[in-house]
């Protein structure tokens, strides 16, 4: 690359691989590399938050992950991870919508037994 280019790429880095050409080359070379890494690093990443969210909002109705996305298969419910995430968290009586559909296809969620909620201890005076 030109130096001007690196200088450009570089501006904002600190010491002298901001202003010498021979370490500002070394610095932009590896921040290129962590760069193209981490995009694709960055798409698992936002999968595996979304599974963690589903996944957190199924065992609210009883059910683990693998057992509602297999239902969602048997059913033929094509929403991807993200929207599924998406409608946990913010529309939460349509997600219960698709856990009920997803109970109903797959016999392993029905015998599942849904978590007690813990009632508040009353204090006598």
């Amino acid at each position: 690359m030109h130096k001007d280019k690196i200088f450009k790429l570089a501006k904002g880095f600190r010491g002298r691989a901001k202003n010498c050409i021979r370490i500002a080359r070394e610095r932009v070379e590896k921040a290129l590399q962590y760069s193209y890494r981490d995009r694709r690093n960055k798409k698992r990443d936002m999968r595996s938050l979304w599974i963690q969210r589903i996944n957190a909002g199924t065992r609210q109705h009883g059910v683990n992950y693998g057992n509602f996305m297999h239902g969602l298969m048997k059913e033929n419910i094509q929403l991807n991870r993200k929207v599924l995430s998406e409608l946990s968290m913010h529309e939460p009586y349509s997600f219960k919508a698709l856990v009920d559909i997803s109970r109903n296809a797959f016999p392993g969620n029905k015998n599942v037994v849904l978590p007690s909620k813990k009632e508040g201890i009353a204090i006598v005076l």
